[in-house]
C-alpha cells in the first residue's frame, strides 16, 4: 500500500453545549467563542489509517475543507502520525455545517483531490460528521470515483494483494464484505467500535508543526477542476430553521416498586 487519504472536518466539540440564536433562522447554531475540535469519526478514521500505515508503510495524508482554523484540525491529524496535509481554505464566511457546503461539494472537491495524487490506495473517512449528521460524503465520493465503497466499518485488514476485508455495522448486526484491489482506490467509512484513537504525545504535537501542510484556496481549487464556484456553494437542500428541542421534564422520585408500579399505570404506560 502506498497512500491512504483521510478527510477531516472541523465541528463543535462533542462536550460543547450546542447555543442556538432562533431569530438567525437557518444560520442559528452560533460558531463564535465555541471550542472546536477534530469530528469524532474523523477521529477514528485517522487512527485506522495510522494503525494500517504501522503495518504496511503507507503515506497518510491529512485533508480538510474549511476557514484557516482548519488547519488546526489537520495539524491534530499529523500529530495523531498524518504524514502530511491538505487545506482547500474557505472565506470565513462559508460553512460546512450543511448551510453553505454540502456533501455533494465536498465528495466533488476530494475527488479533484485524489485525481492530484499519484497512488491512491485507500480513502477512510469518518461515517458521520457530528453537526449535520449526513454520512454522505463517503459513499457520494465512492461514486463520483465509481470505486469500491464499505460504509459503517467495525474492523478493516488489508491484503497482501491490496485488497481490504471489512466487517461493517448493520442494522441486523455485523457484515463482511471483501473489496478487490483490481480497482483503486476503496472508499472505507469508519463506525464507533473500529478503534480507540491515541492521544498525541508532546513531542509529536511539536513534530507535528515542521510537517507540510499545503494551502488551496476554494476558488482556485474549482477552478483547477472545472467546476462552477456558486454550485459548489448552493446548497442542494435548504436549511429552513434551526431550533433546540424542548426541555426535560423534571422527573419524579417514588418510595417504592409499588408506587413506581401505580405512577406507570397512572400514566398508561402498563397494564
Amino acid at each position: 500500500m502506498k497512500k491512504i487519504l483521510v478527510p477531516v472536518k472541523r465541528v463543535i466539540d462533542y462536550a460543547q453545549k450546542i447555543r442556538v440564536d432562533p431569530s438567525k433562522g437557518a444560520e442559528g447554531v452560533q460558531l463564535k467563542n465555541v471550542k472546536m475540535s477534530m469530528n469524532p469519526f474523523c477521529e477514528i478514521a485517522v487512527e485506522e489509517a495510522i494503525q494500517l500505515k504501522e503495518k504496511t508503510k503507507a503515506e497518510v495524508v491529512a485533508i480538510s475543507v474549511g476557514p484557516k482554523q482548519c488547519t488546526e484540525t489537520i495539524r491534530t491529524a499529523l500529530a495523531m502520525g498524518a504524514d502530511r496535509g491538505i487545506h482547500v481554505e474557505t472565506k470565513p464566511d462559508v460553512r460546512g455545517d450543511y448551510i453553505n457546503l454540502q456533501p455533494w461539494a465536498i465528495a466533488s472537491l476530494l475527488k479533484g483531490i485524489v485525481e492530484r495524487e499519484d497512488g491512491v490506495d485507500l480513502i477512510l473517512l469518518g461515517k458521520q460528521s457530528i453537526d449535520s449528521d449526513c454520512g454522505q460524503t463517503g459513499p457520494l465520493l465512492a461514486g463520483l470515483l465509481n470505486a469500491p465503497q464499505a460504509t459503517f466499518a467495525a474492523k478493516i485488514e488489508a491484503g497482501d494483494d491490496g485488497s481490504f476485508t471489512v466487517e461493517r455495522e448493520t442494522d441486523a448486526g455485523t457484515e463482511t464484505i471483501k473489496l478487490n484491489s483490481s480497482v483503486k482506490p476503496a472508499v472505507i467509512t469508519c463506525d464507533l467500535r473500529l478503534n480507540t484513537p491515541r492521544y498525541p504525545t508532546m513531542p509529536n504535537i511539536m513534530k507535528a508543526k515542521k510537517k507540510k501542510v499545503e494551502t488551496i484556496s476554494l476558488e482556485d481549487m474549482v477552478k483547477e477542476l472545472g467546476l462552477d464556484l456558486d454550485e459548489v456553494l448552493t446548497p442542494k437542500n435548504e436549511v429552513v430553521e434551526v431550533y433546540e428541542p424542548p426541555p426535560r421534564k423534571e422527573g419524579e422520585l417514588v418510595g417504592s416498586i409499588d408506587e413506581l408500579l401505580g405512577k406507570l399505570k397512572e400514566k398508561g404506560l402498563v397494564a
